[in-house]
């Protein structure tokens, strides 16, 4: 499997054709590459300092006036200093600019504007972290990367096919059977496999336009030569490649046709790479001829602090002569022409009238389905140490809590130890469940985001997936600690209540997964989702009837109660443990008037309504429902992106 991937075909160690021109519809020509353009890109960040009166917003611009252009077959390196903007350049042209940012500007792809659909499904984009799940090998990677990236049409064999060609390119086939790795708990492929990995994963789809933050980032020097070539081919096969790229060595930078260098937020050069020198030798800074361009560009538009108001000046006057040079006329002059092209017949870009919204999605959903909840699903089952301190955890609290309540019996002081033993399991099955899936969707909101904005899945399919991957856990966990502790306290025994009591146990575990989920997905990291965990469950606790009389709860509170699966698990565990027990122990020595003689009695006394099971466990579903629902939507939220403003 030699052969390129834009060749007529190439063979499968069968030596059988699995992927041909016609196959990929042509998508890979030259001729119907992408010229993405850029003009008077404006990116302004507002902060605001003091409160009240002496409120005081300020208003910073980061990005002035950026105009630029990137032809088909080009491989343009943007670059610049620290602080000169040139991540955030790359984060316009992605769609990936902060919400906290103002941006506006014009976007063009071939005579039509930008929108984020419109790009994720003619580009690639890959980030300068590395992320994936650490349980996964390098090829399941690659082919869940294939299997929702790749176009309707394509048969399981050409997807693997693919696979193994941009293995053997990026010499991944070594490590395609090792698991990727978790950093300080899984070992796994190096640095610099992680790094050739994320490359290889825009690759599959073969895209005409490639966007590249830091690619060389972490890499020695051979290694990052040989991922700057395997970019140099791409673009010499037609494709659009735009990245960033810190300090390369002077052989990388020879690579790149063109570069793009960036001062103090404005545009300094724009052409040639060769062409820069003779830029900078024209204002009087000439390159030695033993030293690395990359490194000369950088240090002469860089602001040294001791020297500020001089340097600024400098770059201020660098980036208006390249604005009024020949060549900087040229730049807008090909912009204009970019914007007025009318339309193209490229098949990457859909509909050409732009009347129909494009389609970021390669597959369909069942088909994203399928492939996310596997994974999920292989995620959680390969990692057995957690599993495992669930399950000891569990066999412990309920061990424990079943020694303490031994054996108790239907007096007046059992009533008390049992309905304390209900609320502690209540709260123990709340609280481990709420804290184990609190992690779940912030530690991978970062591959979530990415995945999700290069058009591999929707935010309900992955939504959806995680669900489900967690609900058998949900569900064996509260079953194994109900069936150890509950005939140990000397709980009802009919084996009818039992079962009544496990079921009600399992709801309230998925209303705290279900808790747990909006939390994860309305924090914006691990950190905050812990800190906030507990301070919001003890209000619904409180409110569960042990703590607080229904009856007594201030009326201004009594929303909270409302909302709390503790309030009608409480209730409907305490029904169903003493609605038919008919005879309960006086003791001589106490005033009969303060005894509970029946089960009702005591149902009565904490103010519940013995004909309310049904509608507990009700709105046990109800909350089950809402709570994802808010997480949901909480989710979706963190997916929208920041529109760059066109102005005309």
């Amino acid at each position: 499997m030699s052969a390129s991937y834009d060749n007529p075909g190439f063979s499968n160690e069968n030596g059988e054709v699995a992927i041909s021109l016609d196959t990929l519809s042509a998508k890979t020509k030259a001729s119907e590459g992408i010229t993405y353009s850029w003009d008077k890109v404006n990116v302004f960040a507002t902060s605001t300092q003091g409160c009240g009166k002496k409120k005081l917003t300020k208003e910073k611009h980061i990005l002035k006036d950026v105009t630029g252009i990137c032809r088909p077959g080009e491989l343009l390196a943007i670059m610049g200093a620290s602080g000169a903007g040139k991540t955030t350049l790359l984060n316009v042209l992605t769609f990936r600019s902060d919400n906290a940012l103002k941006v506006t500007g014009k976007l063009y792809i071939n005579g039509r504007k930008v929108t984020s659909d419109l790009l994720t499904k003619s580009s690639a984009y890959v980030q300068q972290e590395d992320l994936f799940i650490g349980t996964f090998t390098v090829m399941e990677q690659l082919m869940f990367q294939a299997n929702l990236r790749m176009e309707r049409g394509f048969t399981q064999k050409q997807i693997t096919a693919r696979v193994e060609e941009v293995m053997q390119e990026l010499s991944l086939t070594k490590c395609a059977k090792t698991l990727i790795g978790v950093p300080g708990r899984i070992k796994g492929i190096s640095g610099g496999e992680t790094k050739r990995l994320a490359f290889a994963c825009e690759l599959l789809t073969n895209p005409p336009l490639m966007f590249l933050d830091e690619p060389t980032s972490g890499l020695d020097s051979f290694m990052a030569q040989s991922v700057v070539q395997a970019m140099k081919t791409l673009a010499d096969r037609g494709k659009t490649i735009i990245s960033t790229i810190h300090q390369p060595s002077s052989e990388v930078f020879a690579l790149f046709d063109r570069v793009l260098l960036m001062g103090e937020g404005r545009l300094a050069y724009l052409g040639q790479t060769q062409g820069a020198v003779s830029f900078f030798k024209g204002l009087g800074y000439t390159c030695p001829s033993t030293y690395n361009p990359a490194d000369f560009f950088i240090s002469t538009l860089a602001v040294n602090p001791e020297k500020e108001e001089e340097c600024r000046a400098f770059v201020d006057s660098t980036c208006d002569t390249f604005a009024s040079s020949s060549e900087g006329q040229a730049v807008g002059r090909s912009v204009q022409d970019n914007m007025q092209g009318g339309g193209t017949t490229n098949g990457w870009l859909g509909n050409e009238n732009g009347k129909k919204s494009v389609s970021p999605y390669k597959v369909g959903w069942w088909q994203q389905f399928k492939a996310v909840l596997k994974r999920s699903v292989l995620a959680n089952t390969r990692e057995p140490m957690v599993l495992k301190t669930k399950v000891f955890q569990m066999i412990i609290v309920s061990l424990l809590l079943g020694v303490i309540y031994l054996d108790q019996e239907m007096t007046q002081e059992g009533i008390s130890n049992i309905n304390g033993a209900l609320f502690l399991i209540l709260t123990q099955i709340s609280f481990s469940n709420t804290m184990g899936v609190v992690n779940t969707f912030c530690t991978e909101l970062p591959i979530f985001l990415r995945e999700h904005f290069n058009g591999m899945y929707r935010t309900d399919v992955y939504f959806i997936s995680k669900n489900l991957a967690e609900l058998p856990l949900t569900i064996f966990l509260p079953l194994l600690f109900v069936s150890i502790v509950y005939y140990m306290i000397g709980l009802y025994a009919p084996a009818e209540n039992f079962f009544i009591c496990a079921g009600l146990l399992i709801l309230v575990a998925n209303a705290a997964v279900s808790f747990g989920y909006m939390i994860s997905c309305m924090a914006r990291n691990l950190n905050i989702a812990l800190a906030i965990a507990a301070p919001l469950l003890i209000p619904l606790m409180l409110f569960g009837g042990l703590f607080l009389n229904v009856d007594s709860i201030p009326v201004y509170f009594i929303w909270i109660r409302y909302i709390s699966w503790f309030n009608y698990g409480n209730e409907a565990l305490i029904i169903n443990q003493w609605q038919n027990v008919k005879n309960i122990t006086c003791p001589p020595d106490q005033i009969p008037s303060l005894c509970a003689f029946t089960g009702e009695d005591v149902i009565e006394d904490l103010s519940f309504n013995k004909n309310n099971l049904g509608l507990d466990v009700g709105l046990l579903f109800v909350i089950i429902i809402g709570f994802r629902f808010i997480g949901f939507l909480l989710l979706l939220l963190k997916t929208k992106r920041k529109a760059v403003q066109q102005i005309d």
